[in-house]
Formats: structure tokens, sequence, C-alpha cells
């Protein structure tokens, strides 16, 4: 079959590494351009990025020219992007314009009220918004959004038991890894035999975001659920995996075993079409009493799931537990792949 054409925008930043190793080898899509900032626009990708992950760079990609982020530069039909948040929202929008599908993995255009932010296995129907976008843009192109690494896989446990209890309020405090903050991250001295109690704006996207991927699809717009989130968010010591704390208030409370068999049970439309990065379980509930574990469990799925454990009663709302994810494969890249792969599958791209 012929592949399709994409480029990667911010290729040589870590999400953008991510990319490269989801893509080199998939089998619906071919990375045909990688761009990046100015200081490194014509070198060779080996040379340009500096590489953070324990696989080879592609042969053929690390040969190949980076070019500008510039919709003129760049002809791919599929962009997939890592573009850092202070430039994205103009740089996308151009792209879109220019008739470019837009996968984005940055943050501007999230919230939009024509921008589809989807978790396949919870919202794919919020899709359709990018027939909004098409008409404004007068284009082929659309832009298409994943959430926040924290609240892909807040969300994805949460969405499981919204869907059969229903659910009013969620109190949840993370433990964030240090890739989620990209290279070269936090400073050592300032992580080292420390946990930073604050990371700008994520907060309000973890309290936030979740209502639109928990709304209701409503004509063109999307109505946000009313569930009442507060969250605390935290940089740790730790490379790779966000693990979060959660307690829960249901419309009316459930028993302990009908809230696991909802983690056990749950599968969306990724895994009926079985996309090539779809989990095979995206909940998956450890027993153990001391699981889920960073260690241990970060990659289960091959990082594509996320990982619950300790349910147990709430002095203060029903339930709470414990959840980690993979914050740069399903919390990132990963996410941002399973969204275009989700389109191609339902004929969106050609």
């Amino acid at each position: 079959m012929n592949k399709i054409p994409v480029a990667i925008l911010g290729a040589t930043g870590l999400v953008g590494q991510r990319f490269i190793t989801l893509l080199a080898n998939h089998p619906w899509f071919e990375i045909a351009e990688l761009a990046a900032s100015d200081n490194s626009v014509g070198k060779k990708y080996g040379a340009a990025a500096k590489w953070q992950l324990p696989f080879e760079i592609p042969a053929r990609l690390a040969q190949m020219s980076v070019l500008p982020c510039d919709p003129h530069a760049v002809q791919a039909p599929l962009v997939f992007s890592a573009l850092p948040t202070d430039i994205a929202g103009a740089l996308e929008v151009e792209f879109a314009k220019r008739g470019a599908i837009v996968s984005s993995n940055a943050s501007p255009h999230r919230m939009g009220a024509d921008v589809p932010l989807v978790i396949p296995e919870v919202n794919p129907d919020h899709l359709a918004l990018a027939c909004v976008q098409r008409k404004k843009f007068n284009s082929k192109g659309f832009i298409l959004c994943n959430g926040n690494c924290t609240t892909i896989h807040l969300v994805l446990a949460l969405a499981p038991l919204h869907q059969r209890f229903g659910l009013k309020k969620a109190l949840v405090t993370s433990m964030q890894a240090l890739s989620g903050a990209g290279y070269p991250g936090v400073a050592s001295l300032d992580i080292i035999d420390n946990v930073v109690p604050y990371i700008g704006g994520e907060e309000d996207k973890v309290e936030q975001e979740p209502r639109k991927f928990l709304g209701k699809l409503n004509g063109e717009t999307i109505e946000l659920s009313d569930i009442r989130i507060s969250a605390h968010c935290n940089r740790v010591a730790t490379r790779d995996g966000h693990m979060e704390t959660v307690s829960v208030e249901f419309e009316t409370k459930p028993q302990l075993e009908d809230v696991i068999a909802a983690f056990d049970e749950f599968r969306g439309l990724p895994q009926e079409l079985a996309l090539p990065l779809a989990p095979a379980r995206p909940t998956v509930y450890r027993r153990e009493p001391d699981r889920p574990q960073l260690k241990l469990d970060r990659d289960a799925e091959k990082g594509m799931a996320t990982i619950i454990g300790r349910l147990r009663e709430c002095a203060v709302l029903d339930y709470k537990f414990v959840l980690l994810g993979h914050n740069t494969l399903r919390g990132a890249a990963g996410a941002t792949v399973l969204n275009a792969e989700l389109l191609y599958a339902q004929g969106e791209l050609g």
C-alpha cells in the first residue's frame, strides 16, 4: 500500500523524538519531512537532534535535512505538531489554512470551540468539529488536538466511571516526571532532593480539559461536562511516567467491585478498529496493594495504557485510587499518532 507522507514539526525536541520512534515503521504513515527551529534548519537531523531515547535514529531520517516550520516549505498533507506553546498557535492555523491536517500535541487550540480535543476511546464523535474549521479556513485542513499529558491519563480513568455511574467531583494530585518539562527540563539543583509544587498552567489544564473530553457534541459545539475537578500538580525527580492520586464523588455511589469492573471492561473505538497504536486494554487495574509503580508499570501496553490501583473508600468523597501513565507516549506523541490513526480508519485522510 502507498503510505501517507507526514511531517513532524518540532522534530528535534523530546516529543518530536518520540514521534520518530512511533512513525519510523508505521504501517500507514511515512515520515517525509522533519521541521524544527531556525538553529536546526539545513542541518542533517542526526546532527541537529540531541537524541535522548534508547533507540538508534533510523539511518534514513538521520540523513534527512531539517526544514523550517513553514507551511510553504513543509508540504505533507498530515502534520504532527510538537511545537512549543508560544509559537504553535499561529503556525498551526497557517498549516490548516494551507490544507494540512494538523494532529497537535501543543496546547494553544485545545479549548477552542471548533477544535476537536479527542481521546479516541472516550469522545471520537467530537471529530465532527473538523467540518466547522474547514468552513472557516475554506480549506481541507483542520487542527485536531490531544490533551495535556496529565489530563489524558486522568480522563482515561474517569471516563469509564462517568459513562457507567456519573461523576460529580474529582480531586487529583499529580507527581509528574521530568520528561514532561522537555529537554533539558528542570535544572538538577532545583529537583534533586526536592519536589517542586508548581508547574506553570498545568492545574488549569487538568481542571478544564476533562470537561471538554467528557462533554457532549451538540451540533457544532461541545457542551462541557459539569464535573468539578480540583488539581494539585507537582514536579518530582523521576524520568518518565506521571502518577496521580484521585478521589471521586459519584451521582449515586456504586459498589467497589462495580468500579473495578468498569476499569477492567473499558474499551473503545480504537480497540474495535484494531488501530496500530491502540492498547488492547486502555485501562489496566492492578490488584496488588503497592501498584502501580513507575518502574514496573509505565510501559504497560507499550506505554499506551493508564494503570490504576489501590481503589478504596474515601472518607471525604466516595472512592480514591492511584493512576499512572507514560507521559511522552500515551500522554503526548502516542496520543497524537493514535488520533491520526482514527482519522485514517474513518477515511478522513483519503
